[in-house]
């Protein structure tokens, strides 16, 4: 096994994803922190590494892997000691694929990145309500994906399971879950924040996340 090295910052849900997974399968790696502010990810060795110079990024034994769903997915494949989190079966790995296709287009792209860009670099200090609508619609999906089951892709925790509550868990603060209309969400949510890893790897990131969207948004118009 090589060295692995894990590029990010703790607010980032797309990293903290990475780390659920790497606790998950409890693989030893150094954490560097990226500047963000500072521009270190638009060095020329970063760029050189990731020329999409995005976090999180993966270093292993000389190979960079940015995107954290392909992320996740190579740590599975290499690392694990079976396929739980990321099922060889056909039909159980499509409906992995699905719920990170969903997360990464919907729920981070179309629910969080679209509140947190114009806040975070154009100083935006309102959210137009049909940002937060949009949130809410995204927990009705998930509400009919968890269905009956445990977790989002049946009765053991998957991929999916980590990368969407990066990003649930940081928009909770904006768009509460309300118990009457998204009770298998919020038991979810509950589920997963008792894994024994949870804070470490996701809680406290999100936390620092919300508090930043709290200090920078006056009000929701």
């Amino acid at each position: 096994m090589g060295k692995l090295v894990l590029y990010g910052v703790e607010p980032s849900p797309p990293v903290r994803a990475c780390k659920l997974t790497l606790a998950a399968l409890g693989l030893q790696y150094e954490y560097k922190l990226v500047k963000l502010l500072d521009g270190e990810h638009r060095s020329a060795e970063y760029v050189r590494k990731n020329p999409q110079h995005t976090v999180p990024m993966l270093e292993d034994d000389g190979h960079y892997i940015w995107d954290s769903h392909a992320i996740m997915a190579y740590l599975v494949r290499r690392y694990a000691k079976d396929d739980s989190l990321y099922p060889k079966d056909f039909f159980k790995r499509a409906l992995v694929d699905q719920r990170l296709h969903f997360e990464s287009g919907v729920v981070f792209q179309g629910c969080l990145r679209n509140i947190a860009v114009p806040v975070f670099y154009k100083n935006e200090s309102e959210v137009p309500r049909a940002k937060i609508n949009a949130i809410y619609e995204a927990y009705g999906f998930l509400e009919a994906f968890i269905g009956d089951q445990s977790y989002l892709c049946g009765e053991t925790i998957t991929l999916a399971d980590f990368s969407i509550v990066s990003t649930i868990s940081s928009l909770v603060e904006l768009a509460p879950i309300d118990p009457a209309k998204n009770p298998k969400l919020k038991t979810w949510l509950a589920r997963m924040s008792q894994l024994p890893y949870y804070d470490q790897a996701n809680g406290y990131g999100a936390q620092m996340l919300i508090d930043t969207f709290k200090e920078k948004i006056k009000k929701i118009i």
